[in-house]
């Protein structure tokens, strides 16, 4: 705006403008197209350090960082041509020699080839994305050796607990007359089924959070369960717990095999797990389609446990519900990754005394 226009809108609103320029906290300017400043308030001064004189005696691009001085020139280019600028950011350099940053409002006028400006000091907000940034860096450097000690750790104690398992599986115990050595024996291998499915938790939820591409297959959901029953067949003989299965409305589903595998290795050893202490352990498994979508049922007669109370933490991290010694809260936290990292949901519902019931909608058909 010229001094003839700024002039004439004062006479017309019987207002000054000059308290909205001198007075304002943002910095205004205006500039020529010729690259010179031709006013600037005094906040532009108090930033940058200079004498209104000294920011109208030197090109702008004099006190611009020297690393911004060309994509501010190829950015002011559109500028000159009529078309405004909004939220251009580039560093300027304070008489004191410290770097500030400004974002910028520009809007041309052509015909009197100049330009309104507005800046806003965002050097403090840049300090902060910077400070972030490496902490960013830093923690990200920390997981990633910490998620691999915790891989190696996992994966060397899985082959040691592998050969304790083989030995059990070899030992005739038929032959041991004494009853309590039974007994620890029976302990022990129970404990080694349970150690082995806590570190294949722990891999998987590793593995989850690095895979980037996650193969997808027509797979057999019967196939799935066997894979799973016979990997713990032990410990769903010794807990006595029977399967209904119906798969008639769909027998397969486009998944990754290897995910599906967690998820009813997960349910099904946590519905082990939370037996009701009065009745052997059902677990029912049938699928539906509802909505054009594939849907998976699985529900169980367990504890169960206050869903409704729960819901915002059912699928965390390190989220348990009953004082269990086995419990990590790592199993429903991989169920959920899984089917939600493919396009999916679940929801849970469950009742102390009664069960739970987990309702998973695949992606598509």
């Amino acid at each position: 705006m010229t001094s003839e226009n700024s002039t004439a809108l004062e006479a017309q609103t019987n207002y000054s403008l000059a308290p909205f320029f001198d007075l304002s906290h943002d910095l205004l300017c205006i500039a020529g197209f010729d690259g010179y400043f031709r006013r600037v308030n005094p906040a532009v001064c108090e930033v940058l350090g200079y004498s209104e004189e000294e920011l109208l005696s030197k090109p702008i691009s004099h006190f611009q960082h020297p690393d911004d001085k060309e994509i501010t020139r190829r950015t002011r280019e559109p500028i000159l041509h009529g078309k405004p600028l909004t939220n251009f950011e580039n560093r300027y350099i304070t008489k004191k020699g410290e770097v500030v940053w400004f974002s910028w409002t520009s809007i041309p006028v052509n015909d009197e080839e100049l330009i309104y400006a507005i800046a806003k000091n965002v050097t403090h907000k840049k300090k902060q994305e910077a400070e972030r940034n490496q902490l960013l860096s830093e923690s990200s450097k920390n997981n990633s050796r910490l998620t691999q000690l915790n891989y190696n750790t996992s994966h060397d104690l899985r082959a040691p607990v592998g050969n304790l398992i083989s030995i059990f599986s070899l030992m005739d115990i038929s032959h041991i007359t004494d009853e309590q050595t039974r007994v620890f024996i029976g302990m022990l291998k129970k404990s080694a089924d349970n150690l082995k499915v806590t570190l294949d938790n722990y891999v998987d939820s590793l593995k989850s959070q690095d895979s980037r591409f996650i193969g997808l297959v027509d797979t057999k959901i019967m196939d799935v369960i066997d894979t799973i029953r016979l990997t713990i067949d032990s410990l769903i003989k010794d807990s006595k717990t029977t399967f209904r299965i119906d798969l008639d409305a769909y027998d397969s589903v486009n998944f990754n095999p290897k995910y599906l595998e967690s998820i009813f290795l997960n349910l099904i050893t946590n519905s082990i797990k939370y037996a009701h202490p009065d009745r052997d352990p059902v677990i029912t498994i049938k699928t539906r389609f509802a909505d054009g979508k594939k849907r998976l049922i699985f529900s169980d007669n367990g504890i169960g446990f206050d869903s409704e109370k729960q819901k915002e933490n059912v699928f965390g991290l390190n989220q348990t519900f009953h004082e269990n010694r086995d419990s990590k809260g790592i199993g429903l936290y991989l169920v959920y990754n899984h089917i939600t990292n493919l396009g999916g949901r679940i929801t849970v519902e469950s009742i102390v005394d009664q069960g739970t019931t987990f309702e998973l909608t695949f992606r598509g058909l």
